[in-house]
């Protein structure tokens, strides 16, 4: 029993020698100390902190909005280069629909000089009317009928007052100055008109 207590003592003994050696140690060359602690974290990944990941972070929506910003813009200047396109074919086709009829009313004119036949005159005009007023019926054009209707302010517009000639005429069209037309259904000149009061 005597000799397990000594054993028991020179082994405390000998730890404790070894722990004031490598104590020692640390002290007298950190770098070594140093490695030791860089060698145990290199053994283990190095995981990003909350601050790198928050970086990274916000570098992707920051390239994400750069590129969403940059491609709004090319679709901005895309649709407004189409829109004036758009406009301009628009206006395109309308002049050529109206080409035949300014053609008509050249050789009206000419032939107004040289004939003396009213009556095919007049039936020459008609024609070039109905020709032009079928143009615009086709691109949505449509007058307004205004005369023997109640006054409305969305399509009238009230140029002066005369007595009634009937009593049932009263606040309706008694006649028209100048037609109103719609396009499309969107009134785009009122109809200017005298009023039974």
């Amino acid at each position: 029993m005597e000799n397990n207590q000594q054993e028991n003592e020179q082994t405390a003994v000998h730890q404790e020698n070894s722990k004031n050696e490598a104590h020692q140690d640390a002290e007298t060359n950190p770098v070594s100390a140093e490695q030791n602690a860089l060698n145990t974290d290199a053994a283990e990944p190095m995981l990003p902190t909350e601050e790198e990941k928050a970086k990274a972070e916000a570098a992707e929506w920051k390239d994400k909005y750069l590129r969403l910003y940059a491609e709004f813009d090319n679709f901005r200047s895309r649709s407004s280069r189409e829109k004036v396109a758009l406009i301009s074919t628009a206006t395109e086709d309308l002049m050529k629909e109206l080409l035949p009829v300014m053609d008509d009313f050249e050789r009206s004119l000419k032939a107004i000089e040289t004939s003396k036949d009213v009556e095919s005159l007049r039936e020459g005009v008609q024609l070039v009317y109905h020709k032009f007023s079928g143009i615009l019926r086709q691109q949505g054009l449509s007058p307004m009928e205004s005369i023997g209707k109640a006054f409305d302010a969305d399509f009238h517009e009230a140029v002066t007052q005369i007595p009634a000639p009937d009593p049932a005429k009263k606040g309706l069209v008694v006649d028209e100055i100048e037609k109103g037309y719609s396009l499309n259904e969107k009134t785009i000149r009122f109809a200017k008109v005298i009023i039974g009061s």
